[in-house]
């Protein structure tokens, strides 16, 4: 069976596997003991199926009451989604977009789909009432947008779904407008049903201390940009698509619209097909570069934000972060991209290059939800913090670089073990920084031909004395980010005096 007939019938066939019945289940025992204005709140990782879900509680509601239902999601394509996928499993609905003013013919329906804040207006406008609704079911409700509306239904059993039940705003936690948690599945249960595909991550170091926190808690786009188009993070960002992605039907995500066009330009510009997304692209350009991303099996494709949700890429075989995130949900939904099976796809690769799976932990890690739910500001608060993060890196020296020094026989060097022993020797704390010149310069001299060459490989070990330079201050204590600046700067200086004078000595 080719993918393409396999999606069709994934697309035609509602049966539901046991885990979703059992859930549907659960969800029932609450519509029918618990009051009618009872808010549910129901969990279920990308990919398990949590429309499906909830398409079979509106058909067996319906059969089973004289009211309407209501479902609201962020996005318009999630509403056309719902609606044919309410279509598949017989229920009748109306979507209620843009075009709707009124509803004349809201008797000939028992379900209806809108957009939060299109409906949030035409009630508003008051030439819009849905009458008789007992459930409003809520998709994406980690999402606030939904809190306007639960003045309009406050008689109505509300059930919210969501992958990630931790609110997109910390001020205002789940649990105020939820009673109870439903958690389904785990994303490992998952896999080893057969239900989503495995995840293999490789993370690559990033220092983010020059990243800044916005209003919404979430790294700024400004400062992302800043530092994700610079040549260190492109060349990084290229080594390991090359290194783990090549061949492969990849997505990229990034923070910002600069950054998007920056990979784009860099992996056209290598020979590499790639083309850019973002929420300026117009709906005719969108839908050609998504129509070629299905359709070109090796194609990349970078873009910001857009494609988290209401996207949906089977032959997605490579996610790529190249952005950082203190957001939970994003974090899952940006791999969830990657998780669906196919034949002859049960793997699929995740490329951090945020610290993301440092930060949150592997996608198919345990997650106590029931935990968030309730206590989310704790969940946050233990959250590691960048500083923490990159004080555990580890340099490696990449295989290339290694290659340019293959005559020296050890280029490591172990910051805090050498700050360790001068201080118990009661000597200065640069005497570690000299040390750690004097083995880059020998290095550089003794893997080269000449003066100029000895320089030039000094160029190339910048991510090195990076690291060292971390460690070093991360020994003295508190530090301001000027000092540690100047400290690589003046590494760098005191690196080309030392090759020069080494170089000298050997050779006259």
């Amino acid at each position: 069976m080719s993918q393409k007939d396999f999606i069709h019938e994934i697309e035609e066939k509602k049966e539901l596997y046991s885990y979703q019945k059992g859930d549907i289940d659960k969800i029932f025992d609450r519509l029918d003991n618990a009051p009618s204005d009872h808010h549910l709140l129901y969990q279920l990782p990308t990919g398990g199926g949590k429309t499906v879900i909830f398409s079979e509680i509106v058909r067996r509601y319906l059969s089973k009451h004289d009211k309407k239902v209501v479902v609201l999601t962020h996005r318009i394509e999630l509403c056309k989604q719902t609606s044919k996928m309410l279509n598949g499993f017989e229920v009748k609905n109306k979507i209620i977009n843009s075009n709707i003013k009124e509803l004349p013919d809201q008797d000939e329906y028992s379900c209806f789909v809108a957009m939060v804040e299109t409906l949030k207006n035409r009630l508003n406008d008051e030439k819009l009432e849905i009458d008789n609704v007992g459930l409003v079911i809520i998709d994406e409700a980690h999402y606030n947008s939904f809190r306007k509306l639960l003045n309009q239904f406050k008689k109505s059993f509300i059930l919210g779904v969501t992958a990630t039940p931790l609110s997109s705003n910390i001020k205002l936690p789940m649990h105020h407008n939820y009673s109870e948690l439903i958690v389904g599945d785990t994303i490992q249960s998952l896999i080893d049903k057969g239900f989503l595909a495995k995840a293999t991550t490789y993370s690559y170091d990033v220092g983010l201390t020059s990243l800044k926190v916005g209003i919404n808690g979430d790294y700024t786009v400004k400062s992302s940009d800043d530092l994700y188009t610079n040549m260190v993070m492109q060349e990084k960002l290229m080594h390991a698509y090359t290194e783990k992605s090549l061949g492969k039907k990849t997505l990229i995500f990034n923070n910002g619209i600069h950054t998007s066009l920056y990979v784009y330009e860099t992996f056209k510009e290598a020979g590499y097909g790639i083309r850019h997304l973002d929420n300026t692209t117009s709906v005719e350009d969108r839908k050609e570069i998504l129509h070629w991303f299905k359709k070109t099996p090796d194609a990349i494709l970078t873009s910001v934000g857009i494609l988290t949700t209401g996207f949906d890429e089977p032959t997605v075989e490579s996610i790529i972060l190249n952005r950082a995130t203190k957001s939970l949900t994003l974090y899952f939904q940006m791999i969830g991209r990657g998780s669906r099976k196919l034949p002859g796809k049960d793997e699929f690769i995740v490329i951090d290059l945020g610290n993301n799976a440092l930060r949150f932990g592997l996608w198919n890690d345990p997650v106590d939800w029931q935990h968030i739910f309730k206590s989310p500001e704790y969940y946050l608060e233990s959250l590691r913090d960048d500083a923490e993060i990159e004080n555990n890196f580890r340099y490696t020296m990449p295989e290339s670089v290694r290659k340019m020094f293959s005559k020296t026989a050890d280029v490591s060097m172990d910051i805090e073990e050498e700050f360790k022993r001068v201080t118990a020797m009661n000597l200065r704390a640069k005497e570690v920084i000299e040390k750690s010149v004097l083995q880059h310069a020998q290095m550089c001299v003794e893997n080269s031909k000449d003066l100029v060459g000895a320089r030039m490989l000094s160029k190339l070990l910048s991510d090195d004395i990076e690291s060292r330079i971390k460690k070093y201050v991360n020994c003295l204590g508190k530090t301001s980010k000027n000092y540690r600046e100047w400290l690589v700067e003046d590494y760098k200086v005191k690196l080309t005096l030392a090759i020069g004078k080494l170089y000298r000595e050997l050779n006259f």
